[in-house]
């Protein structure tokens, strides 16, 4: 077992530069499963959802590997596998693309259902709807989908509510089926866009991704290429809220400014100067923090992935901040973390009361989920004394470098395992 050691206090200064988004590669990782030829992917973050999808690939029958840094190479030409069993698929979240891909190239897909972080329950209903409507049917069986059609032919699909998965899928099978889709009410996150141009690069025909309506029109096959990642909007909505949290200064390059407009409202209404450029944010906290009130909402609103970071930051601002998650049922597990910590926070339902505390204070923490993992360092940067953050695996999914991108911009922490003898010893 693994931990980070964190001595608060200092203030991040400086540079940092945004890995590829995890939420697109690990899609577009599974979106070459339909291609025949070699794709070549660039601006991957090597964490370990996407070694965990190469691993899938590769047991499916194609080949999948990380041949350069930050480049991953696939050829799933051979690939002749479309049963994906929970030893396989367990880990991780993504792994619900594989039905969309998998029944795009074959017409048929046995998939587990997903893994990944648990923060509320994850149904695959807008999912099936989708397939059905292509033409598929389906069961489940002891956790094992089945899904299959003689042909997959264009429909309508209409989204009850919003669905970035569901709406990934819906894509995936619907750029191989016969004649033309259209999804109303589609999600309009970046990473849709991003798996929608790749698609596009690699012989599909899809038009209107980023809006709430996209067109279809379904190819006999796809084709090789190359393809780049778009840059992570939550890695970098997370150095800033680390940034605001420390009273820093921070620029952080290689990021969509357009992508991060939600946050740097939010920011900017608790006082924190956020300056825009091309490709890069700065991030000047040099100011009190105010309350603010925020609702996780759908892209463009605030995205539920950095909402436990923006909860840590809150937890320090002047005055009584109110949140509301509106996407997943169960995401404030992690707050029991924070109250070790002294913050004062209550929470009913889906929304979360913050009363904020002059300073939070270093204990021992655990990473309940991916981003709440990210949550527990922010807090551990702003505290006073030393933080020790448990449960890596999560933090790992989605964050390449962590230790190393948070070390050069000034912060105090280590990644240590939990036997080491000097471990009393907390910062060189």
């Amino acid at each position: 077992m693994e931990k980070f050691v964190i001595l608060g206090g200092a203030k991040l200064c400086g540079e940092v530069n945004i890995s590829g988004a995890k939420n697109s590669a690990v899609a577009l990782i599974v979106a070459a499963i339909m291609v025949k030829g070699v794709c070549v992917i660039d601006n991957v973050p090597e964490v370990s959802d996407t070694y965990v999808l190469a691993e899938i690939i590769n047991k499916l029958g194609g080949k999948a590997e990380f041949t350069d840094k930050g480049v991953i190479t696939i050829d799933c030409t051979n690939l002749d596998c479309f049963e994906a069993s929970y030893e396989m698929v367990g880990k991780i979240r993504a792994s619900s693309y594989l039905m969309g891909a998998l029944l795009g190239r074959f017409k048929h897909a046995k998939v587990a259902l997903p893994g990944g972080c648990d923060f509320g329950v994850r149904p695959i209903n807008l999912h099936l709807k989708a397939f059905t409507a292509l033409g598929a049917t389906h069961s489940v069986d002891r956790g094992l989908v089945d899904i299959q059609a003689e042909s997959l032919v264009g429909s309508p699909i209409y989204m009850d509510q919003v669905s970035v998965g569901a709406t990934i899928n819906a894509m995936l099978a619907a750029s191989l089926a016969e004649g033309t889709t259209i999804i109303e009410n589609a999600a309009k996150e970046p990473h849709i866009v991003d798996v929608a141009n790749f698609l596009n690069s690699m012989g599909a025909n899809i038009k209107g991704a980023g809006t709430d309506v996209i067109k279809i029109k379904g190819v006999s096959e796809l084709h090789g290429g190359s393809y780049s990642v778009i840059p992570d909007q939550i890695e970098a909505g997370t150095f800033m809220i680390a940034a605001a949290a420390t009273g820093g200064d921070v620029v952080i390059n290689n990021v969509i400014p357009k992508h991060l407009d939600s946050l740097s409202a939010k920011l900017i209404e608790m006082g924190v100067t956020v300056v825009e450029g091309d490709d890069c944010v700065r991030i000047i906290a040099d100011k009190p923090l105010k309350k603010v009130k925020v609702n996780t909402m759908p892209y463009p609103g605030y995205p539920t992935d950095l909402q436990p970071q923006i909860v840590a930051l809150l937890s320090v601002a002047n005055g009584t901040s109110i949140v509301t998650e509106n996407v997943w049922d169960n995401r404030f597990q992690y707050i029991s973390q924070l109250t070790l910590m002294g913050a004062q926070i209550t929470v009913d339902g889906r929304v979360a009361v913050i009363e904020g505390v002059e300073k939070l204070k270093g204990s021992p923490v655990s990473s309940t989920d991916l981003r709440a993992g990210a949550a527990m360092v922010i807090a551990g940067l702003m505290a006073d004394g030393v933080t020790e953050v448990f449960n890596l695996k999560y933090i790992d999914r989605g964050y390449e470098n962590f230790v190393q991108k948070l070390k050069g911009l000034g912060a105090q922490i280590t990644r240590r395992t939990v036997e080491d003898k000097n471990e009393k010893q907390i910062i060189a």
